[in-house]
């Protein structure tokens, strides 16, 4: 799968936490970025949620994951799982 990155062209690729399984050959990554407020000059957190396609079903919840654009898979989703950087502790 890492080869489907370079076939098809350069896209952007994003880092984010796997939080949860939406249906077969389907996953919701968390990503999360930092800016800086307007006018307080904090940084605070912001997070945008992704539906990735993960073909052979390689990550669970908690797991950190790479994801790059992609065509349009279906009427959400637009990523492609690239790979898994590191696994959740499991119980």
């Amino acid at each position: 799968m890492s080869d489907s990155r370079d076939s098809r062209g350069k896209g952007q690729s994003k880092v984010g936490t796997v939080v949860g399984r939406s249906g077969a050959k389907t996953t919701k990554v968390r990503v999360e970025r930092y800016i800086k407020h307007p006018i307080y000059k904090r940084y605070i957190r912001r997070s945008k949620t992704y539906l990735v396609h993960d073909e052979n079903e390689a990550c669970q919840a908690g797991d950190r994951v790479e994801i790059v654009e992609s065509r349009p898979l279906s009427a959400r989703k637009r990523w492609r799982l690239h790979k898994v950087i590191a696994r959740a502790e499991r119980a």
